[in-house]
């Protein structure tokens, strides 16, 4: 399946251009938390493609209002940013198709989606726009310093993970975004009873993902008795999911609630 990935430790920084005038004036910067934040896990692998006309002219325009970069030197007021929303966090969005119908479908939950891909960027924005979508926030940058550095204990309702990059080889999985360490991040600006919601159509790391959540004490199955969820009704069927579930592929959901333990 082509869908779109996030990836973890190691990669390299986002992409970037030559040094010199912004690419979208304005808009998102190339690297907006640069040397300053030490980077051991990282939430994506950069991926460079071609913004359209459309997706340029969104940043543009929108990029002031509905987007902010992720510089790891302001804690966010989630509050005031979605009004008062419960806010869940979506970590890669890809294209943001199937986020912006999520946020159609749920106006009154906040999504603070993450990426770095500047065209997805783009057309998130521009669907927002589009549907009238007051309740889609944009971030560029390092997930990982956003819930690190960003945001405040107890201050989301949910995370999704959607089909994270696979790293499929033995020696990439060090690189695989679900990990102990990740969780132990996730789990500070998680609510009690915020669900993680994780995704993914490569078995291995389904398999990877169960098992590191089932072993996280701040994490407990929503599934009576253990073992994978059926796909919730509110996740929306990609175009990218379609063509690997016609190829045969199982896609996996996890859910998971944020536990509170006793001191």
């Amino acid at each position: 399946m082509s869908e779109p990935r996030n990836t973890a430790p190691d990669a390299p920084g986002p992409a970037t251009r030559a040094v010199g005038a912004p690419r979208f004036p304005g808009g998102p910067a190339a690297d907006p938390a640069g040397s300053h934040h030490e980077r051991r896990i990282r939430s994506f692998q950069p991926r460079r493609s071609r913004v359209t006309t459309g997706q340029g002219e969104a940043l543009r325009r929108l990029w002031p209002t509905w987007g902010m970069d992720i510089d790891g030197h302001r804690v966010l007021d989630l509050e005031e940013i979605f009004g008062g929303l419960p806010v869940v966090l979506e970590i890669g969005f890809g294209m943001g198709e199937a986020t912006a119908q999520m946020a159609a479908d749920d106006p009154g939950t906040g999504i603070l989606a993450v990426d770095v891909h500047t065209p997805g960027q783009g057309n998130l924005l521009a669907l927002a726009e589009r549907h009238g979508l007051t309740n889609v926030r944009v971030a560029n940058g390092d997930a990982v310093i956003l819930l690190r550095e960003m945001l405040p204990p107890r201050s989301l309702d949910g995370m999704r993970v959607f089909f994270p990059d696979p790293w499929p080889k033995k020696r990439h999985h060090k690189r695989r975004l679900v990990q102990p360490e990740f969780l132990d991040l996730a789990a500070g600006p998680m609510k009690p009873g915020a669900v993680l919601h994780c995704a993914t159509d490569w078995e291995p790391y389904a398999e990877q993902m169960l098992e590191v959540l089932q072993a996280h004490p701040d994490f407990e199955n929503t599934v009576p008795g253990g073992g994978y969820a059926p796909r919730p009704s509110f996740r929306p069927l990609t175009r990218f999911e379609g063509q690997g579930l016609d190829k045969g592929h199982l896609v996996h959901d996890l859910l998971f609630r944020r536990i509170r333990r006793e001191a």
